[in-house]
């Protein structure tokens, strides 16, 4: 097949060499220089769908895979479906599971999904009110997309009314904080629950878990993600049910049922409490950096699989490799804050080299023919073991050997699955 992926980060630079990995052509729009080693790269406005959709037919594509959501959220597969062209991905309807955390909680309330209590405000000072009740510590969210970052938990309700004049009064995510949410703060473990549907029928994807806090033992601001594994020992085959027959299933259905079938990649962030696994958000696209290990891992054709979510899925589960999968998301100093920019790339080409290490780029471009720092998370270097204490320490040893100024990094990525009582 001939495949458009459409993006420019890590998650897409992942789906991209899988797919070019079974012999499909890829071309990524507009992609990233640490790409174009392994796939075409081309220009592209991913904020123009009549732009992509005329990409798509110039290009001759059988099918185009949409990364990252502010597109799918913008309506770039109406578009799509309107001109006839074949597309992975939810309508702009369906979409709001990720673009509107209002419509996601309420749509949750609606069919008996799981998931933490909550109030909705557009009011600063009420939802200041709100929160001095709020002893045991709760969740502020932009009610919009904010790239991962619009999630703040609060232990204090000095934190809560922190967070939220940073989002209400100071606009420190634009239009998407100026509705919130307060959610109760869940107890727990998290884990990354992603699948496909074709709007009637799923087929779930290995399991894994991410690293949202910038520091380790999870402490620091909320990030995009800085690290992921695959698959999540806390994922036990009875919580795997719990998920499906709980969450997965009466979101697929609740869909249908509203007229907003929902096609695509589905990703639901999942918190396993005392009472079983409750929802924390949904996403309407693989996670990033959780892709990273999934792709490291699949052990059949992506493309396929990803034209089933159009044509119709398969009845039968997936094929993995044996043993583990683990990311270690490289950062620049000051992400998920303010950054510098520029700082060549030591250490690439031996990293590389070595078996079962591959390094997923992001913020990063080419200077003098060689790869610069220019973005907050700029790589993920991910290793395939056979068992995830063995895919940590390659991970590591691969990460030991890049370098910039002021490159960080969480050191604890797979400890939480290394732990006796997520062992199974």
């Amino acid at each position: 097949m001939r495949i458009l992926v459409l993006g420019s980060g890590g998650r897409e630079h992942a789906l991209a060499w899988k797919m070019a990995q079974d012999g499909h052509r890829v071309i990524c729009a507009p992609g990233n220089a640490g790409m174009a080693g392994d796939v075409e790269i081309t220009a592209g406005d991913l904020g123009n769908p009549a732009q992509m959709a005329d990409l798509a037919k110039r290009l001759d594509a059988d099918m185009t895979m949409v990364g990252p959501e502010a597109p799918l959220c913008a309506g770039i597969v109406d578009e799509f479906d309107k001109q006839g062209l074949p597309i992975v991905g939810p309508r702009r309807k369906a979409a709001r599971l990720e673009g509107s955390k209002v419509f996601a909680k309420e749509f949750m309330a609606r069919h008996g999904i799981p998931t933490a209590d909550f109030a909705v405000f557009t009011d600063q000072d009420a939802a200041m009110d709100h929160v001095e009740t709020k002893s045991n510590g709760c969740v502020i969210k932009a009610d919009g997309l904010a790239a991962g970052k619009g999630v703040s938990v609060c232990r204090t309700p000095a934190q809560a009314k922190t967070a939220i004049m940073e989002m209400m009064e100071h606009a420190r995510f634009g239009e998407a904080g100026k509705r919130i949410l307060v959610e109760d703060l869940l107890v727990g473990q998290e884990a990354s629950y992603i699948l496909l549907s074709d709007g009637e029928n799923i087929v779930p994807l290995a399991t894994s878990q991410d690293h949202k806090p910038l520091l380790d033992g999870d402490q620091g601001p909320n990030t995009g993600g800085m690290g992921a594994y695959s698959p999540a020992p806390l994922v036990t085959e009875a919580r795997d049910r719990q998920v499906l027959e709980r969450i997965v299933l009466p979101t697929v259905r609740g869909m249908a049922e509203e007229g907003l079938p929902y096609k695509g990649v589905l990703y639901v962030g999942l918190m396993f409490t005392k009472d079983g696994p409750k929802v924390l958000e949904y996403n309407c696209r693989f996670g990033d950096p959780e892709t990273q290990p999934l792709v490291m891992r699949l052990d059949q054709d992506l493309a396929e699989l990803l034209a089933g979510t159009i044509h119709g899925l398969p009845d039968a589960p997936l094929q993995w490799k044996d043993g583990s999968a683990l990311a270690v998301v490289l950062a620049s100093q000051g992400y998920p804050g303010t950054y510098e920019k520029g700082f060549v790339i030591q250490g690439i080409e031996q990293a590389s080299r070595m078996d079962d290490i591959k390094i997923f780029f992001a913020g990063v471009e080419e200077r003098e023919g060689r790869l610069v720092t220019a973005g907050g998370r700029v790589a993920a270097v991910t290793a395939l073991a056979g068992t995830l204490a063995q895919a940590k320490k390659r991970a590591y040893q691969a990460v030991s050997l890049v370098s910039w100024p002021g490159m960080q990094y969480r050191r604890d990525i797979g400890d939480k699955g290394l732990a006796p009582a997520n062992r199974c």
